[in-house]
Formats: structure tokens, C-alpha cells, sequence
């Protein structure tokens, strides 16, 4: 078990951090590249929704059913899906929508802000909006980092796909985070360090959750855990990641990234029977 909690960290920690690249990324380019982002972003939609209803659901139901017999087993099973689905989006509807990370946001985009904003008010107002974009992403980031960790700690096959199309989806959210920050203050290394700190939010989700959790876990405790984190990455998919993918002007890149997202799933679950 040790093992499994090490590594599993070590995979939130991956999935967090990679805001820092979408950080870092955002300083050399003028530009999205919004084919390949609609493509990636429908690729991690593909992937979480497939292991979701798959993998995640399916062991949910298995140990409760096994706590509690058939027929109330899948009774929690499905409760547990839908309550994982409704604490995301009372979070979701807590965050204002201006800084709300669902919101598309070019690199292009935020420059154009940046160099049309004078005097101190815009600069202010562009990094409010970076900062409020970093708490933000910090508040939606912690329940992917608990799911992330939850699945490391039990099955390594369903948690490296996770992490890394978490990865995937949190680089755009560095983007939004560093450019606002950078145009406000000329500072990247202040930029690149909300935007690093806010991606912690995972890891920290994780071992706030396990000092939590540790001492009460069983089977029924897993079961719903893993029933909340099925319902937890069917919202973020259907909610954030096709929606942005969509979004950014290539309807079919994101679905055939959510198709090839599905496929890459299903052979690796298959490479590990």
C-alpha cells in the first residue's frame, strides 16, 4: 500500500504541476495552436468519460454491492455517481464567471488585452484577472487531485490515463493564469509562479483526502469514493472539456480526439488483462 500511495502521489503531482507548462508554453508562443487544443482537450474528454463509465463506476458498484448486496449496493453506486457530479458543480457555480477556467482563452486573446489596457485600472484589472483565474483553477484542481490519487492507490492501469489527460486539460489553464499576470505586472517569473502554485492544488487535494481518509478506509468508503470520482470526471468532461475543445473552432478535432481519447483507453485496459 505504501508503494501505491507514493506513486500515486507522484502521478497528482504530474497531473497538477503540468499548469506550469501551459505557463511556460504561453511565453513563447503568440499564438494557440486551437487545432491541436480542440484535438487534446476532446482526447482527455474521451479518456475520462471511457474509464469513467468503463473501469471507475464498474469497482465502484463491485464493492458496495459486495458491502451491502445487489440491489442497495447499486443504489449507492448510483447516488455516489450523481453527488460526485453535484460538489464539482456547486464549485463550478461558486466561481464568478469572468474567472471561471471553463471559459476559452487564446494566448492572442489576453496579449490583445494586455497591450489595449493603459493606465493602472487596466493593469489592475488584468491582474485581478489572472489571480482570480489562479484561485479559480486552484478550487477545481482539488477534487481532480483527490479522484487522481484515489485511483493510483487502487488501480495503476486506470490512474496513469487519468493523470495524464488531467495533465492535458490543466495546460490551456496555465495559459489563462501567466499571460493576464505577465501583461499586469512584466514580471513571467511572478506569472509562472501563480501559475505553478495554483496546479498544487491537486497534490494538496490528495493528501488532505488521504490524512482524511486513511484511517476509515474499507471497502464501502472505496466504493463510494470511486462512484463520486466517476461522476467528478463525466462533469469535467461533458461540462469543461468538450465544450472548450468545441469552443475554439474545430467541432471535429475534439470529436475525433474524444474517439482516439476512447480507443487509447481501451487498448490499454485490454494490454493489462
Amino acid at each position: 500500500m505504501e508503494g501505491n500511495v507514493i506513486l500515486a502521489f507522484g502521478l497528482t503531482l504530474f497531473a497538477g504541476l503540468s499548469t506550469g507548462i501551459g505557463s511556460a508554453l504561453a511565453f513563447f508562443t503568440k499564438t494557440t495552436n486551437t487545432k491541436f487544443l480542440s484535438w487534446s482537450l476532446g482526447f482527455s474528454g474521451g479518456v475520462m468519460i471511457y474509464v469513467s463509465f468503463t473501469e471507475i463506476f464498474g469497482k465502484s458498484r463491485d464493492l458496495l454491492t459486495g458491502v451491502y448486496g445487489n440491489v442497495p449496493g447499486n443504489w449507492y453506486a448510483v447516488i455516489s455517481f450523481f453527488a460526485g457530479m453535484f460538489v464539482i458543480a456547486i464549485i463550478d457555480l461558486l466561481v464568478p464567471s469572468y474567472e471561471n477556467p471553463h471559459e476559452v482563452h487564446r494566448v492572442e486573446e489576453i496579449v490583445n488585452s494586455g497591450r489595449n489596457s493603459k493606465g493602472s485600472n487596466g493593469t489592475n484589472g488584468l491582474l485581478r484577472m489572472g489571480i482570480f483565474m489562479a484561485i479559480a483553477i486552484a478550487i477545481h484542481n482539488f477534487p481532480e487531485g483527490l479522484a487522481t490519487f484515489a485511483a493510483g492507490i487502487t488501480d495503476i492501469k486506470i490512474a496513469i490515463p487519468i493523470a495524464v489527460a488531467i495533465a492535458i486539460h490543466n495546460i490551456p489553464e496555465g495559459i489563462a493564469i501567466s499571460i493576464p499576470i505577465y501583461f499586469a505586472t512584466g514580471k513571467k517569473r511572478k506569472a509562472f509562479f501563480l501559475s505553478f502554485l495554483s496546479g498544487l492544488a491537486e497534490p494538496l487535494g490528495a493528501l488532505i483526502g488521504y490524512s482524511l481518509l486513511s484511517a476509515f478506509f474499507s471497502e464501502s468508503l472505496l466504493g463510494i469514493l470511486f462512484g463520486s470520482v466517476a461522476g467528478i470526471m463525466v462533469f469535467i468532461s461533458v461540462d469543461e472539456l468538450l465544450p472548450t475543445a468545441r469552443e475554439y473552432g474545430y467541432h471535429h478535432q475534439s470529436i475525433f480526439g474524444l474517439i482516439a481519447g476512447m480507443i487509447v483507453m481501451a487498448v490499454s485496459l485490454l494490454l493489462f488483462l
